[in-house]
């Protein structure tokens, strides 16, 4: 039943003015609309990210919320020049070069929202 349904992203933050901000400086995101506690964006094709205010932001240490891109390369290179810091990691399973990770699933880099919440790029295999 769900695999043919589009899914949506819900994410936290503590203070939404900031993340909105955030988002639009960084990440070259405009809400479509304001709607309850939060904003709605669209990100391609049905998907959707929809933030809103809550004092839980940037408490959940996992991967929030993935883009699959093209070029990840690439995808780095401009967000880089938009502010936007990669983390690096180096332990068993895990370890980046230049900010970017590789496994059998294909390539990825993490960052942290302005809200403390993990989003990726993923480049697939």
């Amino acid at each position: 039943m769900l695999e043919s349904c589009v899914t949506y992203s819900v994410l936290p933050a503590s203070d939404l003015q900031r993340a909105t901000a955030w988002y639009r400086d960084k990440l070259e995101l405009e809400p479509e609309r304001t709607e309850g506690q939060g904003v709605l964006y669209g990100t391609g094709s049905a998907a959707k990210i929809y933030l809103y205010e809550t004092g839980n932001a940037g408490t959940a240490q996992n991967t929030a919320m993935c883009w699959l891109v093209p070029d990840i390369e690439a995808a780095l290179a401009h967000l880089r020049d938009r502010g936007v810091v990669f983390e690096d990691y180096d332990f068993p399973g895990l370890k980046t070069e230049n900010g970017i990770a590789e496994d059998e699933m294909g390539r990825s880099a993490w960052f942290k929202d302005s809200e403390g919440n993990y989003l990726c790029l993923t480049q697939p295999a």
